[in-house]
């Protein structure tokens, strides 16, 4: 089969891949599965284009053919299986073959098929050491727990397999763009979300809001761009695609291990090899440090953990870096920890910040209600959107995005502006059984409005610091925007004539229905 394949049967080959597991394996756990084996596929088949190329060049010289494959993105190693005896202590080859997709499609039958893939993706993972170290370590696909005694287990990994030598699924550079393969692990993981529930909170920000996140931050050329709750990724992606250019660089940090090498192959997949996605704790062990001290950015954006609980205030007096100088955030809700963090690693005087948070951190008072005053009073807070609600999988409640500018600093290029922009976008949004979205229209009417910072009709309000600490530094978009409605004037006399009529209405039909009763029981 030849020709280009197009998004739509891509995406629908991937996502049939995934009735092997549906129904056994919860959604949560079965996407690593699902997006472990379409990279190892598109590595696979990068390989093979490249090897059928080099073939062409250099004829049956395998030799030659090799040394050339050594210097591709990724290098897909020997597998060399051998077995020692007991007695004699003879080392006997078992099987040697490529460590790509299709060795292990011609082995799908094998009895121990899963421990075969566990070994070719250490195999790959050790060859590439410096990109994919720590990538594959979170998959066993050779889990009982997981995917099932032995027999049911095979089973599964074989009709797998089998799923992705679908010709749909063929992903040769020469046959489907990095866009396509990128766009169908996009596409994955947001029905991987919607499967998922409340769970897709840990990999997951609805597409439409990563868009507007990243608009309102506003990469520019040659900026380094932070996610410090990256998730599997999409955010930063969304960033970088705002730019306009290649000419930028991505930080990631993501606590969890499955989640973080989502993120790392999603970059790949992107072409983004050289992102630093770092494993860990962002706010008790921040890993993207130069010299000691937090890096800055000129771009940081997150959808963080709502109202994270426990999450490391019993140390944050003596953090080392000094991130919570404004106050510490109660133990009970992290919002203003992550706040403080992505503030305090955007760039002085010009970085800025664009982040998701729950309605609570505009007006929850105590200590968030300082560190709230505190940075409002410093001038860092450029503008308030209200979002609507059910955008989320994880809930149904609406949502807020805060939007930091350091440019307002003192010495900075904003420093004479001195207002606050709240926008009441709470009803734009598009409706749907589940879930609802925001429209390429909603997001256009909002950025609009965040471009020309002026008063628009129940829509929009710019404040200045004054009206602001009047209202005691709550930032809860009505204290701003004007959205009441007047109700239709009722006319009680009418209300009262029209029961009436109902009523003489119902006390006919019960007449009627009460002659009917009479002529059945003769």
């Amino acid at each position: 089969m030849s020709g280009l394949i197009d998004q739509k049967n891509i995406n629908n080959a991937a996502w049939s891949a995934c009735d092997t597991f549906r129904g056994v394996v919860d959604p949560a756990q079965y996407k690593d599965y699902i997006l472990v084996m379409l990279f190892l596929k598109y590595i696979s088949d990068v390989w093979q284009d490249h090897y059928e190329e080099y073939r062409k060049l250099y004829g049956d010289d395998d030799e030659r053919i090799r040394r050339k494959l050594e210097r591709e993105r990724f290098v897909l190693p020997v597998v060399t299986l051998t077995e020692k005896s007991a007695e004699t202590g003879a080392i006997t080859v078992l099987d040697t073959f490529e460590a790509t997709y299709y060795s292990l499609y011609e082995r799908r039958s094998t009895p121990n098929i899963g421990e075969l893939i566990n070994i070719v993706l250490d195999h790959i993972e050790e060859k590439n050491k410096a990109k994919l170290e720590g990538v594959f370590r979170n998959i066993d696909f050779n889990s009982e727990s997981n995917l099932g005694k032995t027999k049911d287990r095979n089973r599964r990994l074989k009709q797998l397999l089998e799923d992705f030598h679908k010709a749909e699924l063929d992903l040769r550079p020469s046959r489907v763009s990095e866009d396509v393969i990128g766009n169908t692990y996009i596409y994955l993981i947001e029905r991987f979300a919607s499967d998922s529930g409340k769970k897709a909170g840990e990999f997951f920000t609805p597409f439409k809001v990563s868009e507007l996140v990243a608009k309102l931050a506003g990469p520019k050329s040659g900026d380094r761009i932070c996610d410090p709750a990256c998730g599997s990724g999409g955010l930063l992606i969304k960033a970088a695609k705002e730019v306009g250019d290649r000419n930028f660089a991505l930080f990631g940090q993501e606590s969890n291990g499955s989640t973080w090498a989502l993120c790392r192959m999603n970059m790949f997949l992107h072409s983004f090899d050289s992102a630093r996605i770092e494993w860990c704790d962002t706010l008790n062990s921040p890993l993207l440090v130069e010299n000691d001290r937090l890096m800055k950015f000129n771009c940081v954006v997150a959808n963080p953990p709502f109202s994270l609980d426990k999450w490391g205030a019993e140390h944050a007096e003596d953090d080392r870096y000094n991130r919570y100088w404004r106050g510490v955030p109660p133990k009970s809700k992290g919002d203003w920890a992550f706040i403080s963090h992505m503030i305090e690693t955007a760039l002085e005087k010009a970085g800025r910040v664009a982040v998701v948070v729950p309605h609570g951190v505009l007006f929850r008072g105590s200590a968030e209600g300082r560190i709230r005053q505190k940075m409002i009073e410093d001038n860092l807070l450029d503008a308030v959107i209200g979002l609507p609600g059910n955008l989320f999988q994880t809930t149904n409640i609406p949502v807020a995005i805060l939007v930091f500018d350091r440019s307002r600093e003192k010495g900075g290029s904003r420093e004479d502006c001195r207002d606050v922009l709240f926008v009441d976008a709470s009803r734009e949004f598009v409706s749907s059984k589940n879930q609802n979205t925001l429209s390429d229209e909603h997001i256009a009417k909002i950025m609009q409005t965040f471009r020309d910072r002026r008063d628009v009709y129940r829509f929009a309000h710019l404040a200045d610091v004054a009206e602001i600490s009047e209202n005691d530094f709550n930032l809860n978009i009505p204290r701003y925007v004007d959205t009441y409605e007047e109700e239709e004037e009722i006319d009680i006399d009418a209300v009262q004539r029209e029961i009436e009529q109902l009523e003489k209405e119902l006390v006919e039909v019960r007449a009627k229905m009460a002659e009917k009763l009479k002529e059945i029981q003769r």
